[in-house]
C-alpha cells in the first residue's frame, strides 16, 4: 500500500461503499429496469420488448394500467388534465413546496443567526415540525381540513381557495393542501442546513464591511447570500430528490387516485399486479430524479457538493 498513489489509496478506502451502494441501490435499480423491458400481461410479465414499454408510457397507452382516472402525461393544458396526471402533480408538487421551503427556511436560518436571548430554545423549537413523524403529519392535516370538523376549510373556502365540501376529494384543494403540510414540516430541515452555511461565514467580513459603510442589503448581497450559495445549492438537491419521490403524505392525507405522483402510480401499479408498468414507471422516475441531480450539481458547481 506505501507504493499506491493517494488517489489509488483513496478508492480503496471507499470500495466497500461503493459495494454496499452496488448492493442496495445500483442492483435493485437494474433489476427493475429489467423488468421493464418485458411485456406487461394481467398474469405477470410476458415477452421481451425491450424499450416498447417506455414508448408506451410517453405516449399514453400504458395508462390504463394505473388504477382509476390518472395519466402519466397530461392529456391537455388545462388545470385538470395537469392535475391528473402523475408527471405534472410530482413536479409541480416539487417546484412549489421546494421554492417555498426554502424562502421559508432561508428567513428562519437568518433570524436564528443573530444573537438574542432564548435562540438555542428557538432553534430546539423549529425541528420539532421536521421531527413529526409523516403519519402523524398526515393525520394532523387530515383532520384539519375535514370539512366537517376541520377549523381550516371553512376560511379558505370562503376565499375560494378550497372546496367546501369533499375538500380531500377534490384533486385541486387535496394538492394545495399536501404542498402546504409539507412546507410546514420541511421548512425546517432546509432552515438547520443553511443555518450551517451561515454560521460558516467569517464574521470579520461583516465588521470590514460596516467601515467601508454597506448597508444591511449590501451585506447580504455581497457576502451573505454568494457565500451561503454552494449551502442552498445542497439543500435543494436533498429537497428536490425527497419531494419527486413523494408518497406517504399522499396517501395519509388523501388517495393517490385523487393527487397521482410518479411514486403513488409505482405503488398502485405493482400491487395491482402489473410489475412491467411498475418497473418502467420507476425506472423513469429514477431517471427524472439523475437528470435534476446532475442539474444542480452543474448549478451549484462540483464543489459544492
Amino acid at each position: 500500500m506505501e507504493n499506491l498513489s493517494d488517489t489509488t489509496y483513496a478508492y480503496l478506502l471507499l470500495s466497500p461503499v461503493f459495494l454496499l451502494l452496488g448492493s442496495i441501490a445500483i442492483y435493485p435499480l437494474l433489476k427493475t429496469f429489467e423488468m421493464s423491458l418485458f411485456a406487461q400481461t394481467f398474469t405477470g410479465l410476458g415477452e421481451f420488448v425491450a424499450l416498447q414499454n417506455y414508448a408506451d408510457l410517453f405516449t399514453g397507452n400504458m395508462d390504463r394500467y394505473l388504477p382509476g382516472q390518472p395519466t402519466f402525461l397530461p392529456t391537455s393544458l388545462s388545470l385538470e388534465a395537469l392535475l391528473t396526471s402523475a408527471l405534472t402533480v410530482t413536479i409541480i408538487y416539487a417546484a412549489v413546496s421546494v421554492f417555498f421551503e426554502t424562502i421559508i427556511g432561508m428567513g428562519q436560518a437568518l433570524i436564528l443567526d443573530q444573537d438574542f436571548y432564548g435562540r438555542r430554545w428557538i432553534r430546539a423549537a423549529i425541528i420539532i415540525p421536521w421531527a413529526v413523524p409523516v403519519v402523524i403529519q398526515g393525520m394532523m392535516f387530515y383532520l384539519m381540513f375535514q370539512p366537517s370538523i376541520g377549523f381550516l376549510t371553512p376560511p379558505l373556502a370562503d376565499l375560494g381557495i378550497l372546496a367546501p365540501t369533499n375538500t380531500l376529494n377534490d384533486t385541486t384543494s387535496a394538492t394545495f393542501v399536501i404542498i402546504l403540510s409539507d412546507i410546514w414540516k420541511t421548512s425546517a430541515f432546509m432552515a438547520l442546513l443553511i443555518l450551517a452555511g451561515l454560521q460558516s461565514i467569517d464574521r470579520g467580513l461583516y465588521d470590514v464591511a460596516k467601515v467601508a459603510g454597506a448597508s444591511k442589503w449590501q451585506q447580504f448581497r455581497y457576502i451573505t447570500f454568494p457565500l451561503i450559495l454552494p449551502t442552498i445549492g445542497i439543500a435543494v438537491l436533498f429537497r428536490s430528490v425527497q419531494a419527486l419521490r413523494v408518497y406517504g403524505i399522499i396517501d395519509i392525507v388523501s388517495s393517490c387516485t385523487v393527487v397521482p405522483s410518479l411514486s403513488c402510480m409505482v405503488v398502485e401499479a405493482f400491487f395491482s399486479g402489473f410489475n412491467a408498468a411498475a418497473g418502467t414507471i420507476a425506472f423513469t422516475t429514477a431517471a427524472i430524479i439523475g437528470i435534476l441531480v446532475m442539474g444542480i450539481i452543474l448549478w451549484a458547481g462540483e464543489d459544492a457538493i
